[in-house]
C-alpha cells in the first residue's frame, strides 16, 4: 500500500478545493492549523496511512490553493460548513474521526456542534476553544482580550532556536509564504478568528452529546499555553488529556511521535 498522499483538487460549494488523501480503513480527516495548509503535514499524515487510516487533509479556505469564503462566511460557522460540504463531497457518509490541530481544532469542535452526523469522534491537537489565556504577570483574562501582538510573540518563542527548528522553520516557510501571497486577508482575518475564539458554549453541547474527545498538548506550547488547554478540558468535562513533548509545532517536528499518538488513542477508544 502506497502510504503518501496524493493531491487532488476538486469543488467544495461551487469553489476550487484542493485536498490530499491516501491510504485504506477507517476514514480520517485532517484540519492544519492557521497559516499553512494540507502539504505541510503530509510525512505526519502519511504514519497514520502506514498505521491503516484512510487520510483526508483538505486545505481549508483562503489556504493552500484552495478558494476563499464568501465575505459574510468567513466565520467559525462558516468554517464549518465548508467542512461538512468537504466531507460530503468525499463521499464520506459515516461520522468520521476528525482531528483538528490548533485553528483546524476550533473548526472541528464548531463543525461536530453545527454537523453531529458528520463526526463521529474528535481528536483535538493543541487546539484553539478555550476561554481564557494569561497574561506575563499571570493573570486570567478573557481570550477574546489577547491581543494579536502577543500571539506573535509567544509564536516567535516557539520558534526559539533548538534542535527541532531545522526541521520545522522550513514547513512552515514553504507553506506559510505561498499562502501569504496567495491569499493575504484570509491569514490576518483567520489569525483574528484564532484570538478571539471562545467556544464555551459549543464545548458544552458537545459535553451534553457525549461525543468521545481527547486533547493532544504538548509540554512546551507558547503560542496557546497551559490556561488555554485547562479552560478547554474544563469546558468538555475533563476531557482525557495526552501530554506530549514539543512546542506548539510538535507534529511537524516529530511526524512519527503524531502517528503513534493518534493511532494510540485511536486503538484505545475501539478497545473500550
Amino acid at each position: 500500500m502506497d502510504v503518501k498522499l496524493t493531491w487532488h483538487t476538486t469543488k467544495v460549494a461551487g469553489r476550487a478545493a484542493h485536498y490530499g488523501s491516501g491510504g485504506e480503513g477507517p476514514a480520517l480527516l485532517f484540519l492544519h492549523g492557521w497559516g499553512l495548509a494540507d502539504r505541510a503535514f503530509a510525512a505526519a499524515l502519511s504514519r497514520l496511512i502506514a498505521a491503516g487510516l484512510k487520510v483526508y487533509a483538505p486545505a481549508l479556505p483562503g489556504f493552500g490553493g484552495t478558494e476563499d469564503l464568501p465575505a459574510d462566511e468567513r466565520t467559525l460557522a462558516g468554517y464549518a460548513s465548508w467542512v461538512s460540504a468537504f466531507v460530503k463531497e468525499a463521499g464520506l457518509t459515516e461520522p468520521v474521526t476528525v482531528v483538528g490541530y490548533s485553528f483546524g481544532g476550533g473548526v472541528a469542535i464548531r463543525t461536530a456542534h453545527d454537523f453531529p452526523e458528520v463526526v463521529g469522534r474528535l481528536i483535538l491537537v493543541n487546539s484553539i476553544g478555550g476561554s481564557s489565556w494569561s497574561d506575563g504577570r499571570g493573570v486570567l483574562k478573557a481570550i477574546s482580550e489577547r491581543p494579536l501582538w502577543d500571539w506573535g510573540l509567544h509564536l516567535r518563542a516557539d520558534l526559539r532556536p533548538n534542535r527541532q527548528l531545522a526541521r520545522v522553520l522550513p514547513v512552515i516557510l514553504r507553506d506559510a509564504v505561498p499562502n501569504l501571497i496567495r491569499c493575504p486577508g484570509a491569514i490576518w482575518r483567520v489569525a483574528n478568528l484564532a484570538r478571539t475564539a471562545d467556544l464555551t458554549g459549543e464545548l458544552a453541547e458537545l459535553k451534553r452529546r457525549r461525543l468521545p474527545v481527547v486533547i493532544v498538548w504538548s509540554s512546551q506550547d507558547n503560542v496557546i499555553g497551559e490556561v488555554a488547554l485547562m479552560s478547554l478540558r474544563a469546558g468538555l468535562g475533563e476531557a482525557r488529556v495526552i501530554t506530549v513533548p514539543g512546542g506548539h509545532g510538535w507534529l511537524l517536528a516529530d511526524p512519527g511521535r503524531f502517528g503513534e499518538v493518534i493511532t494510540n488513542v485511536l486503538t484505545v477508544a475501539e478497545e473500550t
